[in-house]
C-alpha cells in the first residue's frame, strides 16, 4: 500500500500536469480514484486526533504515577503489589487486544507499543517486588531473570521486537556476569545459563528467529552464540591455555556458521532460510579475523614449553566445545556428501548451488575451507611447537587479501554494490593500517593516501558505470 506522502507528492504532481495539459481530467480522476487522493486530509485529521489523545493518555499516565508516588510510603506492601501485578496485565492485555485485532493500522502500531511497553513495566515490577520484600538482587541477576521473561513473552507471542529485546538483556546480563561469576553460585540456574550460554543461546534464540521468520533475531542470535563462545575462551587466558583452544577459538565461529543448515528446523517448522545469511556472517566473522591476526604485535608471544603449567579447562567449556564442534563437524559432513552427490549427477545447476557460496563465487566451500583450517594451524604451530611472528603475519595479510578480492570479484560477477564496496573498503583498510603500523616517512603515506583514495575513487565509477552498462543489455 502506497504511503500517505507517496499519495500526497503523487497528487500535487498530478495537478501540475493537468494544469499544463500533459494529462485530462479524466486521467487525473482515475488517478484520484485509485490512490484516494480525498482521503489525504481525513487521514491527517486523523493522525492529529491521535497525537491529542496520546499526548492526553501520556499527561494521565503521569498524572497516576505521581499519585502513585505521593501515596506510596502510606500503602501496605499488598497493595503496592496488587498495583503493580495489575499494571504489567493491563497494559499487556490491551496491547495484544490491539495487535492481534487492529481495525484501523494505527491500532496495530499502538498494541506493538504497548506490547514493548509491558515488556519493560515487568522490568521495573521485578526490581520493585524485591525492595518491597527486601530481597536484594544484583545487575546481572535482574537483566538475565527479565531477560528469561520477555523472552517467553517473545516465543507466545510471536513479537519480533520482543525477542529482539529479549536478547538484548539476555546479552547484557551476560556480560555483566562475567566479572562477578564466582558469586552466582546462589543461584544454580543462572550459573549454569551463563556457563552454558553458547549452547543456550542457540536453542533460546534461533529457533525464536524461524518462529518469527526475523532474519534480525538470526543475525543476533548468532551474534550471541560467536560472542559467548569467544567469551568464555578468552576468559580461560589463551596465552596460558593449550594451544588447541586459540586454534579452537580462531576457527570454530567460522566453520559452524558457514556449515549451518536449516535442515536442523525444516523438519518442524514452516521455515525461512537463513543459510546465506549464516554465511555472511562468517565472512564477518573471518574479516574481522584476518584484520586482527594481520598487526604483528598479535605475535609477540612464545611457545608453551613443556615445563610450563598450563591452565585446567574447565568442564562446561569442554561441553561448550564438543557440543558445537560436533555441529560444525555434521554441516561439513552434509557439504562434503551434497559435493560428491553433486559431481555424481554432473548438473551445472546443482554444482552451483552446493559450491559456490551465497557470498561469492571465489569463496567456494573448498577456499573457505582452506581458510578455516590456516586459521587453525598457525595459531596452534606459533603457540605450541615454534614461533611465527613473521611467517604468522604474512599469513593473515594473505588471507585478508584473498577475502578482499573474493568480495570483489564477486560484487562484479552478481551486480551487486554491498558486496563490491565491502571488498574496497577492506582493502583499503588493510592498506591503511600496514602503513599506519610501520615506520615509513610523511612522504610515502601521503602518497599512499592518494593512491588509495584515487584508486577507489576510480573503482567506483568505474563499477556504477559497469552496472548501468550490464542493466542496459
Amino acid at each position: 500500500m502506497p504511503s500517505d506522502k507517496f499519495i500526497r507528492q503523487l497528487r500535487q504532481e498530478a495537478e501540475q500536469w493537468q494544469n499544463e495539459g500533459l494529462i485530462t481530467t479524466s486521467v487525473y480522476e482515475q488517478l484520484a480514484q485509485r490512490y484516494r487522493f480525498s482521503n489525504i486530509e481525513t487521514a491527517a485529521r486523523k493522525r492529529f486526533v491521535l497525537i491529542l489523545i496520546g499526548l492526553g493518555f501520556l499527561l494521565l499516565g503521569l498524572a497516576v504515577i505521581t499519585f502513585i508516588a505521593a501515596n506510596w510510603p502510606t500503602w501496605s506492601r499488598e497493595l503496592k503489589g496488587t498495583l503493580l501485578f495489575a499494571w504489567f496485565v493491563g497494559v499487556n492485555t490491551a496491547g495484544f487486544y490491539l495487535w492481534r485485532n487492529p481495525k484501523q493500522r494505527w491500532q496495530r502500531r499502538v498494541g506493538q507499543g504497548l506490547l514493548l511497553l509491558g515488556a519493560l513495566i515487568l522490568g521495573a515490577n521485578m526490581v520493585v517486588m524485591s525492595q518491597l520484600f527486601h530481597q536484594s538482587i544484583m545487575l546481572y541477576q535482574l537483566l538475565l531473570w527479565w531477560g528469561l521473561g520477555v523472552l517467553a513473552m517473545a516465543y507466545s507471542l510471536r513479537f519480533t521486537w520482543l525477542g529482539i529485546l529479549a536478547i538484548l538483556l539476555i546479552g547484557s546480563g551476560y556480560e555483566q556476569s562475567l566479572s562477578e561469576f564466582n558469586s552466582i553460585g546462589e543461584f544454580f540456574w543462572l550459573q549454569l545459563l551463563v556457563q552454558y550460554m553458547p549452547v543456550l543461546a542457540g536453542l533460546m534464540f534461533i529457533p525464536l528467529a524461524y518462529w518469527c521468520r526475523s532474519s534480525w533475531l538470526f543475525r543476533l542470535g548468532a551474534i550471541a552464540v560467536v560472542y559467548s563462545l569467544e567469551t568464555s575462551l578468552i576468559q580461560l587466558d589463551i596465552v596460558n591455555s593449550p594451544a588447541w583452544i586459540a586454534a579452537i577459538a580462531c576457527a570454530l565461529p567460522p566453520a559452524l556458521l558457514w556449515a549451518y543448515s536449516d535442515s536442523l528446523w525444516a523438519k518442524h517448522l514452516l521455515v525461512k532460510s537463513f543459510n546465506r545469511l549464516a554465511r555472511t556472517l562468517a565472512v564477518c566473522f573471518l574479516s574481522l579475523l584476518f584484520y586482527i591476526l594481520s598487526f604483528h604485535w598479535v605475535w609477540k608471544t612464545s611457545p608453551i614449553t613443556t615445563g610450563e603449567e598450563i591452565s585446567p579447562v574447565p568442564g562446561f567449556v569442554l561441553i561448550n566445545l564438543l557440543v558445537l564442534s560436533s555441529l560444525t563437524i555434521w554441516g561439513w559432513l552434509r557439504l562434503f556428501f551434497q559435493l560428491r552427490e553433486g559431481w555424481r549427477k554432473r548438473k551445472q545447476k546443482e554444482e552451483a548451488s552446493v559450491n559456490v557460496s551465497p557470498v561469492g563465487g571465489l569463496l567456494t566451500n573448498s577456499i573457505v575451507g582452506i581458510m578455516i583450517i590456516t586459521s587453525t594451524l598457525v595459531p596452534y604451530w606459533h603457540l605450541s611447537i615454534s614461533s611465527l611472528s613473521i611467517a604468522g603475519v604474512w599469513f593473515f595479510n594473505l588471507l585478508f587479501l584473498l577475502l578482499t578480492i573474493g568480495l570483489v570479484r564477486e560484487g562484479l560477477l552478481q551486480g551487486q554494490r554491498r558486496l563490491f564496496w565491502s571488498g574496497m573498503m577492506l582493502l583499503s583498510l588493510q592498506i591503511f593500517s600496514r602503513m599506519l603500523e610501520y615506520n615509513t616517512d610523511l612522504l610515502l603515506k601521503s602518497l599512499v593516501l592518494f593512491l588509495c583514495g584515487g584508486s577507489v575513487v576510480a573503482a567506483g565509477l568505474w563499477f556504477e558505470r559497469y552496472i548501468q552498462g550490464s542493466e542496459i543489455m
